[in-house]
C-alpha cells in the first residue's frame, strides 16, 4: 500500500513539473532590460524601504496659487478630513430650515402619538 501511493505521489509531482517546463514566455530579454531601463527613467523602481512606495511623478505642473486655491475650495466644502475618525470626509449637508422649524415638527410628530414622549 505504502508503494502505490509513493507511486502516485512522485508520479503527480513529475506531472506538475512538467506542466511548469511547458509554461513558454513570450517576452525576450531585450524586451525585460528595455522595461527594466523604462521604470528606472520614470521613478518606479526604490532601493530600500524608505522610500515605497515609489513617488508619482506627475507631468502636470500647478502652480501655488493654484493648490491654495484648490486647497480652500476642500476646505470650504468640508471634504478635509481632520484625523482617522471621521475618513472618508464627507461634506456638511445644509439645512434649509431654522431650529424653530425642526423643533416644531418634533412636537408634532410627538403629538400624533407614533412614538413614546422623549425629553426635547
Amino acid at each position: 500500500m505504502k508503494t502505490v501511493a509513493t507511486t502516485l505521489i512522485i508520479s503527480a509531482a513529475m506531472f506538475a513539473g512538467a506542466a511548469q517546463a511547458e509554461q513558454t514566455t513570450t517576452v525576450t530579454r531585450a524586451q525585460v532590460v528595455a522595461e527594466l531601463q523604462q521604470a528606472r527613467e520614470s521613478g518606479q523602481l526604490t532601493r530600500g524601504e524608505l522610500n515605497y512606495p515609489p513617488a508619482i511623478v506627475s507631468s502636470e505642473s500647478k502652480s501655488r496659487d493654484q493648490v491654495l486655491a484648490e486647497l480652500a475650495a476642500a476646505r470650504a466644502a468640508g471634504e478635509l478630513s481632520q484625523g482617522e475618525l471621521d475618513y472618508p470626509p464627507v461634506a456638511a449637508a445644509e439645512s434649509t430650515k431654522t431650529r424653530a422649524q425642526v423643533v416644531n415638527e418634533l412636537h408634532e410628530y410627538l403629538a400624533s402619538g407614533n412614538v413614546d414622549q422623549i425629553e426635547a
